[in-house]
Formats: C-alpha cells, structure tokens, sequence
C-alpha cells in the first residue's frame, strides 16, 4: 500500500498546484480570431511587406541605402531629436498633468482643451502656425524658419499631449490618505513623490514617452513648411522616404522604413523594461 502522507523532508508548501490557463469559449475564440484578423490586415501584414520589399535588393543593397550620407544624417537628425523631445515631454508633460489634476485655477477647463489641439489640427496647419510665429514674418521676432530647432519645436507641438494624457487619469485616480499618512511620519513631500507617487506613475510615463517618441519618428506634415526640408541640415526621415517613393525607388525607402521600424521597437522595449524595474524597485 503506497502512502499519501507527505515525506518530512518535502513540506507541503513546497507543492505549487500547477495553473491551467482557462479555455476560450466560443464566443471568446470568435472575438480573439476577428481581433487578431483586424489587426493583422492593419498592422501585421503592412509592416511584413515593408520589412520583405527592403529585403528585396539584398543586404548590400539594404546597407547603403540605409548609410547613405544623406540618409544618415536624415535618421540621426528626427532619431536624435525625438529623443530629446521625448525626455522633455517626460519632465513636462508629467508636471502639466499634475497642475491640471491637484490644482484649482482659473482658465483650467480651457486649458485641458487647448492639450487636445495637437490631437485634432491637421499637421500642415500646425506648420502653417508655427511658421507664422516662428518664421521670418514673426510677430514674437523669433524666426528659426529652415534651422534644426525648427525640428525640435514642431516634435515638441505634436507631442506634447501624448504624456500629459497618460499620466493624468492616474494621477486622478491616486489615494491622497498614502501620501498624507506618510508626511505625517515624517517624509518630505520628495520622498513621498519618488517612493510612492513615482512608482504608480512609471507605466503610465513610459507609455506615454513611447507614444511621443513613435508620433516624432514618424512626423511629417508640421515640417514641410517650417523645417525647409534641407538635405544634410534639415531633412528628416519622412521627407527622405518620400523623395525616394517619387524617384521610384522603393527598396530605399522601405529600407529606412524598416530602420525606423527597428529603433521604435527597441525604444518602446526599453521603456517597457525602465518603468517595470523602477516599478519593482518603488
């Protein structure tokens, strides 16, 4: 007869039950089929077109469409400056949606509709905007017209509420009684930011960096008028890709399609991984 008794030298606790992911019902399976359908036909299949035509020419001819001169500096000009505006967006974006959500002002709810404006105007009618403040007819005496910080400002007007909208639903949802308990324990009101605010605002950051840093990679029409689209100066990725479409070279722009594709990935992966440690270690 075999024991069921538990040997002493195993304890009980050592027993994991083992977790069985649950089935997809019908109705389940049908949804995550037609989602799955949606988003390949969206997303999936495009990117793998791109990605197959970039292919086509072979590596050599991949590797020097990519370090063309040109091409160089047009990717590491809107790499760099997404970047850049990206941190700022973090600092920013973060303290804009701490204003709108624990302070009360006059103007509030007409500011939280002005953060929206980037979302609904057209980006050539923000380059016309930004043009008109910020270029040769400037009424501020401002004009950057045709320069590198140009490229900055219109990544910076695109952007801008990509972080703001992340963080401020969460921060709304937040306890304030934490906070307040820890203060009255003694804590700073920067300690109570980094060790228990900050950690719940990580994701919620870092989405919305993500978010920022795809919108500046990929952005297009707010620098048709205000950049001038200078070769080795000022001429981003989007406008190289379009003069390689209109010379009828294809492999080329898929090539720097794919690039960018690749940097975005590693970017949101690497955010990803940032916020989740600092989330662990909060």
């Amino acid at each position: 007869m075999t024991s069921t008794a538990l040997s002493p030298d195993r304890p009980a606790t050592s027993r994991r039950p083992v977790r069985a992911g649950r089935p997809l019902t019908r109705v389940s399976g049908l949804g995550f089929g037609v989602a799955m359908m949606w988003f390949s036909l969206l997303v999936l299949i495009p990117l793998a077109a791109v990605v197959v035509t970039a292919s086509a020419g072979g590596w050599s001819t991949f590797w020097q469409a990519v370090t063309n001169e040109q091409t160089a500096a047009a990717i590491e000009l809107t790499v760099g400056t997404a970047f850049a505006v990206t941190l700022v967006n973090i600092v920013m974006g973060t303290m804009i949606a701490w204003v709108l959500v624990r302070d009360r002002f006059f103007g509030k709810r007409a500011l939280e509709i002005l953060i929206d404006i980037p979302f609904a105007l057209p980006t050539i009618v923000a380059g016309l905007v930004l043009l008109s403040l910020y270029g040769r007819n400037s009424p501020l005496g401002v004009d950057i017209a045709n320069t590198r910080p140009a490229v900055f400002l219109a990544f910076l007007f695109v952007t801008l509420p990509f972080v703001v909208r992340t963080v401020q639903p969460v921060l709304a949802e937040l306890e304030r009684d934490v906070e307040e308990a820890a203060m009255s324990l003694g804590a700073s009101r920067f300690t109570v930011f980094r060790r228990i605010i900050l950690p719940s605002l990580t994701p919620a950051i870092a989405a919305g960096a993500a978010l920022s840093f795809a919108r500046g990679v990929s952005e297009y029409g707010s620098l048709v008028l205000l950049s001038g689209n200078l070769p080795m100066k000022t001429e981003v990725t989007s406008v190289r890709i379009l003069s390689s479409i209109e010379n009828d070279n294809l492999d080329s722009a898929a090539a720097v399609a794919t690039i960018l594709l690749l940097i975005s990935f590693v970017v949101i992966v690497l955010l990803d991984v940032i916020q989740r440690r600092m989330v662990r270690r909060g």
